[in-house]
């Protein structure tokens, strides 16, 4: 199931663009009125924030990011003297700079197609200006004037504003995320805290190590410490390319079945992208929805061990035992692999929610249920888009709940099938 554009731009991600959109115009319009301080920092730190969004780069969970370009805002909003001469720009300055900046270095994106997520630059607004809000006010006022100089103080207090904006970064995250993809909020800020944890760190130390050092070296400041996280995200460029093509590899494995006359065209992408859709409405962590993707692409490729294909490739038309043989044969082709999980989850997809007379199994992963779930629907329904299709198949998931299906996963799945209905009705 294909992201829509209400997905895109529906719940949190509206609010989140809209703030950053009303944000970046109080501080285009500030300028435009107000006298442009030192616009000789603003001229630099503007290139490198723009010059991080030119090269910005897509890590793994569907994220966007422009770590240079970060870096860069934050240092700017931080600095406090400029080659020992105190700075004079306030907070609007400090959004205006950035906005501006950011806009320029998105446009070569834009121009060959590449439009930026709007939900990530309102997010790089948004932080650049609470951070200069927690700052500059103080800095202006003479508040840290005597803790400036060669103590521990500032540098404490710059990284307590990295943190406390990294913080509400991530929450910010959390809110477009849970929006977009329709997964409680509380399961999307553990995965965008957790996010944090890594190249977030290195953006935030080096925004602080510019603001410090351009209090001595100026201009050179910028070059010098923004150079290691530039090398950084390259590496997370090269981390993201190689899980990229991993994924691509795992795609194009799942449709063996389908180029052999296995499966439907498009079975498993489906199943693939509903289990997805649960999963994330279910509140799944990242690592778990990664492989629950991987077992869902290749839920049938244990059916390459039959003689003769099943009529369509529905599994679920079949007696139980042939689907265990059929699911654990697959699993020991996926754990030659090394992916363990993944094989678990494809080993005991075709287990029952419950036997007759008996309570559940708690050991049957919960991935292995969404798919069991998944994989009926498809088999049911197939590609169609028809509303008395579809109907019919989750009429069937709800006769089976509560022994053949996880009543709850079915109660999701109707959920996610009835939201992508009113897209394509």
């Amino acid at each position: 199931m294909r992201r829509s554009w209400i997905d895109e731009f529906s719940g949190g991600s509206v609010l989140v663009i809209a703030a950053g959109l009303l944000l970046a115009v109080a501080g285009v319009a500030a300028m435009a009125s107000q006298p442009f301080l030192q616009p000789e920092i603003a001229l630099a730190f503007g290139a490198l924030i723009a010059l991080g969004e030119l090269v910005r780069v897509n890590l793994p969970g569907d994220r966007s990011a422009a770590p240079l370009g970060a870096a860069g805002a934050l240092a700017y909003a931080l600095v406090g003297d400029f080659e020992y001469t105190e700075t004079t720009y306030a907070v609007l300055q400090v959004v205006a700079v950035t906005s501006i900046a950011i806009i320029v270095g998105a446009v070569p994106h834009m121009a060959v197609g590449q439009s930026p997520r709007l939900e990530s630059l309102a997010r790089r607004v948004l932080i650049a200006g609470f951070a200069a809000l927690l700052f500059r006010p103080l800095y202006l006022d003479g508040y840290l004037d005597g803790i400036s100089g060669e103590g521990w103080q500032l540098p404490a207090l710059m990284l307590a504003i990295v943190l406390f904006s990294g913080m509400v970064d991530a929450l910010l995250a959390a809110l477009a995320r849970s929006g977009r993809e329709h997964s409680p909020f509380a399961s999307a800020a553990r995965d965008e805290f957790s996010a944090l944890l890594g190249i977030g760190s290195a953006i935030g130390a080096t925004g602080v190590l510019i603001a410090l050092a351009a209090a001595v070296m100026g201009y050179w400041a910028l070059p010098l410490f923004a150079l290691p996280l530039l090398v950084a995200q390259f590496s997370f460029r090269r981390y993201a390319s190689i899980r990229a093509t991993y994924d691509q590899t795992i795609q194009s494995l799942s449709r063996v079945t389908e180029l052999g006359g296995y499966t439907e065209t498009g079975h498993s992408q489906r199943v693939a992208q509903l289990a997805v859709a649960i999963g994330h409405e279910m509140g799944l962590s990242e690592a778990d929805i990664k492989d629950l993707k991987y077992a869902a692409l290749m839920h049938d490729i244990g059916q390459l061990s039959l003689t003769d294909p099943i009529p369509s490739g529905a599994t679920t038309m079949i007696a139980r035992d042939e689907q265990r043989r059929i699911a654990s044969y697959g699993a020991e082709v996926i754990r030659q692999s090394g992916m363990e999980r993944v094989a678990h989850i494809v080993e005991q997809q075709t287990e029952p929610f419950r036997r007759p007379g008996q309570p559940f199994d708690a050991n049957i992963p919960v991935a292995s249920r969404i798919i069991r779930v998944a994989n009926a629907y498809d088999d049911f329904a197939g590609g169609s888009m028809e509303s008395v299709t579809r109907l019919y198949a989750l009429e069937r998931l709800r006769e089976g709940a509560s022994d053949e299906y996880d009543p709850l996963v079915v109660d999701v799945i109707g959920r996610v099938v009835e939201r992508t209905m009113l897209v394509h009705a």
